[in-house]
């Protein structure tokens, strides 16, 4: 049964050490419930971002929430690099896990599925199936003669986050057109979901909404969180803030100017971003 919260309470729900996946920049990403996990002080996160990072994983890397990321790549698009991402890879403080946009679904693809792994042949060959181990090579079983395939394991977070336009009373969540969305909260073992607004109706009676809805048996919590997914563009609610994200990734090139970014934005007080 979903039950409504408060952002904070939501991140509250989010042990130190828990496994979180993140949609990409382009789609529903919860700004406000990453600002409310560097606000309590998350620590030794492993995320996954499906398939894309941006700002919100550069913030949580800054405030050492992570300690590993897997994505197909991080950046701040027209904005440039992203400062905390970058600086953390070289540093070697961070543990990076390269992989691909179709590896990232394939492997939630198998959690959805239930299956312990998911076939994949376009990597063959390639420098990032090279460096992880966990991916295994195996000649094609069903093909004779039909060359090696690898083997992309399950992924399944502890936590799928996600920041939607609306809820209804149920607890369903609209997302639209983004089905990346759908597939990482199966995937997951508990979804949370802050929204724009919760609204007085049942998305699931009609048949145009309910193609777009996230059924409430895979939504844990649903906070309030207007404008939750800010500076970063929400799909038909507002785009996104260039010059914003521009300012963050100017201030977030040294951790000095992080630190005094997230005093600026609230998230820090100045006696917390010091320690």
């Amino acid at each position: 049964m979903t039950s409504f919260d408060t952002v904070d309470r939501l991140a509250a729900r989010i042990p130190d050490g828990a496994f979180i996946g993140l949609p990409p920049e382009y789609s529903y990403v919860p700004m406000d419930l990453v600002r409310a996990l560097i606000r309590r002080g998350a620590r030794d996160l492993d995320a996954i971002c499906v398939p894309i990072g941006g700002m919100a994983v550069d913030m949580l890397i800054g405030a050492g929430c992570l300690n590993s990321l897997e994505a197909a790549a991080v950046s701040l698009g027209e904005a440039g690099t992203a400062p905390r991402f970058t600086a953390a890879v070289q540093d070697g403080s961070l543990k990076m896990k390269d992989s691909t946009c179709p590896a990232v679904h394939s492997g939630l693809q198998a959690s959805e599925k239930g299956v312990p792994f998911m076939p994949l042949s376009g990597l063959i060959g390639s420098d990032i199936a090279k460096h992880r181990d966990d991916w295994k090579i195996v000649d094609d079983p069903l093909e004779n003669g039909g060359g090696p395939i690898i083997l992309i394991p399950a992924i399944s977070p502890d936590f799928a986050l996600i920041h939607s336009p609306m809820a209804d009373r149920d607890g369903n969540v609209w997302i639209g057109k983004r089905r990346e969305l759908m597939t990482l909260s199966h995937a997951a073992k508990e979804t949370l979901v802050t929204v724009e607004r919760i609204v007085d109706e049942d998305f699931l009676v009609s048949e145009t909404m309910a193609a777009g809805t996230l059924p409430n048996l895979y939504i844990s919590a649903v906070a309030e969180a207007p404008s939750g997914a800010k500076p970063l563009g929400l799909p038909d609610c507002y785009e996104r803030d260039g010059e914003e994200i521009s300012a963050y990734r100017h201030a977030a090139k040294t951790e000095e100017g992080f630190a005094d970014y997230l005093v600026a934005q609230g998230v820090f007080q100045e006696a917390d971003a010091a320690e």
